[in-house]
């Protein structure tokens, strides 16, 4: 950029009107009163090229710096075709500004700078900013879920990326890109399941008919060495009425709640001594029904004395081994008295066909009392709400680094304004 020229002042006076002549008389300092005055953003220099045709290098942060001393930077903002802005952070004097957040390939910045000189009169300029393409790049694309619906107020959303990050400042990148929006606004993060999966959900269950929204600002955007982002299909989710049902293995009933309130109260059996019922938060992850099942599924050998074949009707999943809540006429005798099953919830027909027809994915089953070992949060289904908010936090890249989250992260992680 150019240097600024010699500042130039215009100093201006009253015009008197004279009560007994015609005559208006002026003074000045013999300058040119149509001079334009002094703008601090005529001192502005920029760390890449702007507007010449020559590109930047998308790996190196954005600079803006006013030379001198006799103004100061108020704001800058850089946004792309996308809408994407680019986060930045400003010196407390305004002489500098600097991008936090990584620019991305191939992509043109509209760049605008606010200033004022230190008489504090305002100006503001426009740049245009272009980054260039590596010429080899490997793409890492996103594939959310589940697909879009609605969903019971337990639904987690999922993030499966088609690379492993294995880095903690690659997944920070990635993190900070996956954007979810709810109204009702709640406070909600993600946890890196494995290099490949994250998992999204509220501090606490998502509010009824509310309405959600996914989408990713990775593409182009540096990830790792020779690893960048792609594009990404967003996603949409509303969700249904709070409905929630709990098992009481020792009480033999289950109750099932709709807006905290209940609705109905069912007697059930649960899991028998050697195949007790799971204990925990779980989701349901589908309905069939009809769905055939086998004690071999779950390692019962045939023609031993616990060993079955069956169709069940009316089956809400709940974990992908196998444990569901259905009808089961067979044990209606025990229903309410006794735990008899390998491990589902059982009930009689009516009861179920009501269950299956109230329920939808994405709701709340909750085991309480029961001999069962815990319900893990993941690798058997959606068990993500079994672990505090405290623990799901550190699940996120964000907030588990040593220096803890910058002020850019802790405002993504509070709730957004509705």
């Amino acid at each position: 950029m150019a240097a600024r020229g010699p500042r130039r002042t215009v100093v201006s006076c009253t015009l008197l009107v004279i009560a007994l002549g015609a005559g208006l008389v002026a003074c000045g300092s013999g300058g040119d009163p149509l001079e334009k005055p002094y703008d601090a953003a005529d001192d502005l220099e920029f760390n890449v090229p702007v507007g010449d045709g020559k590109k930047a290098d998308p790996d190196k942060p954005l600079e803006v710096t006013l030379s001198g001393s006799d103004g100061r930077i108020t704001d800058v903002t850089a946004t792309d075709a996308r809408g994407r802005h680019v986060a930045g952070e400003l010196t407390a004097d305004g002489s500098r500004w600097h991008s936090t957040s990584p620019l991305a390939a191939g992509t043109h910045y509209t760049v605008g700078v606010t200033t004022e000189d230190d008489d504090g009169a305002p100006g503001r300029k426009i740049y245009d900013v272009q980054t260039s393409t590596p010429k080899t790049k490997k793409r890492l694309n996103v594939a959310f879920g589940p697909k879009a619906g609605t969903y019971g107020v337990g639904q987690p959303v999922t993030a499966e990326l088609s690379e492993p990050v294995k880095d903690k400042a690659s997944r920070a990148i990635v993190e900070r890109a996956l954007k979810v929006d709810s109204e009702p606004a709640v406070e909600g993060s993600w946890y890196w399941v494995d290099d490949k999966t994250l998992h999204y959900r509220p501090k606490d269950y998502w509010p009824a008919h509310a309405t959600v929204r996914v989408h990713s600002n990775l593409a182009d955007v540096k990830i790792a060495e020779n690893l960048w982002g792609g594009d990404t299909k967003p996603l949409k989710l509303t969700t249904g009425d709070r409905v929630i049902a709990v098992t009481n293995a020792a009480t033999h009933l289950l109750t099932v709640y709709k807006d905290d309130q209940p609705i109905r109260q069912i007697p059930v059996t649960t899991g028998k001594p050697g195949y007790a019922t799971r204990n925990g938060i779980k989701v349901i992850l589908g309905k069939q029904s009809t769905v055939r099942m086998r004690g071999s599924t779950i390692g019962i050998s045939e023609g031993s004395s616990d060993s079955y074949d069956l169709l069940v009707h009316w089956a809400a999943q709940v974990t992908w081994s196998g444990e569901y809540v259905h009808a089961a006429p067979w044990s209606v005798g025990s229903q309410g008295y006794a735990n008899v099953s390998h491990g589902c919830t059982g009930m009689s027909n009516g009861n179920a066909q009501w269950f299956f027809d109230t329920v939808r994915v994405g709701d709340i089953v909750k085991v309480v009392n029961s001999g069962g070992a815990d319900m893990t949060p993941f690798g058997n289904g959606f068990g993500d709400w079994n672990l505090g908010w405290a623990k799901w936090r550190k699940g996120s890249a964000l907030v588990a680094s040593p220096e803890g989250p910058t002020p850019q992260d802790r405002a993504r992680l509070r709730p957004q304004a509705a």
